[in-house]
């Protein structure tokens, strides 16, 4: 086996995993889903049928990824944060025709206890809050917070707060790598 699979979890015939991938105790992987390269999926995880994870995405303790979730590369999930798949769920109606997609590009990462309503799009690098509920989408590299969650800066791909300047420049004070703001709108040059 090219990945690491603890004696504790089960993983349903089926599931797609890639090499290196980790997969801690008391974890459910269900079939089919895929799972990149490279990730790490922590203590009490439950991925769903037809979940896609890209590569290097990091699953901390105690996350269920319901069906209707994509996770590009470099995702990061926190402890205990929350999916969602139908938005008006009732125990008596059966939806499961109706799941949502919901999804997370390139380098997004969700805070610990956040919840994520379903059929957003988070762009590449949103960093979202501990804490904060998600019920819509927002653009690359937005900072949000709250209930509901509301943008309140910019974040680097680094994870470090925007600061731009008078001509709509920032700098990210770990990787010296340089942003544009134009429209709303950041953009790594």
């Amino acid at each position: 086996m090219s990945f690491f699979i603890h004696e504790s979890s089960y993983i349903d015939d089926g599931a797609e995993i890639g090499e290196g991938t980790k997969i801690w105790h008391f974890c459910h992987i269900m079939a089919p889903c895929q799972i990149g390269k490279n990730c790490n999926i922590g203590q009490n995880v439950v991925i769903a049928p037809h979940v896609i994870l890209g590569n290097n995405v990091k699953i901390q303790n105690n996350v269920s990824v319901y069906t209707g979730v994509i996770c590009e590369d470099d995702v990061f999930l926190g402890p205990s944060c929350v999916f969602t798949n139908v938005k008006n769920p009732r125990s008596e109606v059966n939806r499961r025709g109706q799941y949502e997609k919901t999804y997370l590009k390139r380098g997004v990462t969700i805070g610990a206890n956040a919840t994520i309503i379903c059929g957003i799009t988070l762009e590449e690098y949103v960093f979202v809050g501990a804490g904060s509920v998600v019920t819509k989408s927002f653009p690359a590299f937005a900072l949000v917070v709250g209930n509901p969650a509301r943008q309140i800066g910019w974040m680097s791909k680094h994870g470090h707060k925007l600061i731009f300047n008078k001509e709509g420049f920032a700098i990210c004070p770990e990787s010296g790598l340089i942003y544009r703001i134009e429209n709303n709108q950041v953009f790594r040059l």
